[in-house]
């Protein structure tokens, strides 16, 4: 069981993207989450294997909180969610992925996968920010990557989370094989050394 973060502004679609996601249903109207709500996923990997995701979406409102590190706490993978058609949820995720990179970290220490992902990319009349943006602004802040979806239309939700589940897997593997090459025998010990969780 994997903990995945759902972050962003108010009324960028992260709790229909949940619902979406998790149950294949879409609203037009869902009341604002107060505090967190919690989903469970499994993710089909394209190898075969099964990875079960329990995905924690965080009130827009939380950031000015110190509640985040609270909900943050033990996190493996986060996607951070704007509005295509709504200029300050996107300038705004500057300030969410500071919060992030301030309150989480693997177990080496490093930030956890982040993949920034664009919503309502079916309001091509609406949108107000561009492809070229996007790109800058993934590079600046050391996501993953970028996807557009459409939580409405049912386009990209998924192609984004196995991309974000894939990279979140190598990861912890990474670290972990990285511990289990830590562990050794001290010169007055039999014990050997105990080694730090991936995740």
């Amino acid at each position: 069981m994997y903990k995945v973060l759902v972050i962003g502004d108010i009324r960028v679609g992260k709790t229909s993207f949940v619902h979406r996601l998790v149950n294949n249903l879409f609203k037009d109207n869902y009341k604002c989450t107060l505090g967190v709500d919690f989903a469970l996923k499994t993710i089909e990997m394209d190898d075969g294997q099964s990875v079960k995701l329990q995905l924690w979406d965080i009130a827009g409102s939380e950031r000015a909180t110190s509640m985040t590190r609270v909900y943050y706490k033990g996190a493996s993978a986060c996607i951070l969610m704007f509005d295509l058609a709504d200029r300050d949820s996107f300038n705004n995720c500057s300030k969410w992925k500071k919060d992030l990179d301030d309150k989480v970290f693997l177990s080496d220490d490093g930030p956890i996968p982040c993949l920034l992902l664009g919503n309502k990319v079916d309001l091509k009349e609406e949108r107000v920010v561009s492809d070229q943006e996007i790109k800058a602004f993934q590079k600046e802040y050391n996501f993953i990557g970028s996807v557009l979806c459409s939580v409405k239309e049912n386009t990209g939700l998924h192609e984004g989370m196995k991309f974000l589940t894939s990279t979140m897997v190598e990861r912890c593997n990474q670290i972990q094989t990285a511990n289990d090459h830590d562990i050794g025998f001290s010169i007055d010990s039999d014990e050997p050394k105990p080694s730090r969780l991936c995740c």
